[in-house]
């Protein structure tokens, strides 16, 4: 029997206002898979990550989050998230493992302080990402790529089942790609995330990623030519495809 899809949409259509951007987008994302979603700027990819973290709701259609309707899923700590151009906040003094352990406030509550177990999987993502000697330093120095670093350890502390990057790689250097594409690849074949990965760039995910699927007039189609992307895997998971 197949295994549940980590991130599921069925039908899904949305739009703001008139302007319609994504019609009837059906596409499955299955655990430990690494799925890309490309496409130029304003064809729908931010939008079609906000809708499956249920921060937007369809028009149509339904998404699921581990077969659950994500509007009534509550399993936050499965999901990792780090959105566009997101930045770490740099006038609080904090530190870069200050703002790691933040990523655990919804399973503390505001009291409680972090387990052994929680202590651990810290210092784990801070060496993933390359930041175990940076961990005491403010957030307000780091390099933009360093800051893009920290974010994603943040996301990961609570090991999610499901990593969603958008953009990722915007604003950071050589250096901070080179140590995000080894962190991914560790998180996919050594942990089992699902990862989905957002970008216009297909350099930060070459030979990474083992799907791809462009989003087109509003529609979500496998990639026409996978190569160009870094990869020749297998065609992408989407229902209807064949028929395309």
């Amino acid at each position: 029997m197949p295994a549940t899809p980590v991130l599921e949409y069925d039908q899904v259509t949305f739009g703001y206002g008139r302007l319609p951007v994504l019609r009837e987008v059906s596409l499955r994302i299955a655990p430990g898979q690494f799925m890309a979603v490309v496409g130029p700027n304003g064809s729908g990819k931010s939008t079609l990550m906000k809708l499956g973290l249920g921060l937007l709701r369809p028009t149509h259609g339904t998404v699921r989050l581990f077969g659950t309707r994500v509007r009534d899923f509550d399993d936050w700590g499965r999901v990792g998230y780090v959105p566009q151009r997101a930045t770490a906040e740099t006038a609080v003094p904090v530190s870069v493992e200050e703002v790691v352990r933040t990523g655990l406030a919804g399973r503390l509550g505001v009291f409680r302080r972090p387990d052994r177990d929680q202590r651990r999987r810290v210092e784990e993502v801070l060496d993933l990402l390359g930041l175990a000697a940076l961990r005491r330093q403010s957030v307000a120095r780091l390099s933009g790529g360093q800051q893009q670093r920290a974010l994603i350890a943040r996301a990961l502390v609570t090991s999610p089942d499901l990593l969603v990057l958008d953009e990722p790689t915007t604003g950071v250097d050589v250096d901070a790609r080179t140590v995000l594409r080894e962190s991914l690849e560790h998180l996919v074949r050594t942990e089992g995330v699902a990862v989905v990965y957002i970008s216009h760039d297909p350099e930060g995910f070459a030979g990474l990623a083992d799907r791809v699927v462009e989003l087109r007039a509003g529609r979500a189609v496998p990639c026409a030519d996978p190569s160009r992307h870094g990869h020749a895997h297998e065609p992408l998971d989407v229902p209807g495809a064949e028929e395309r």
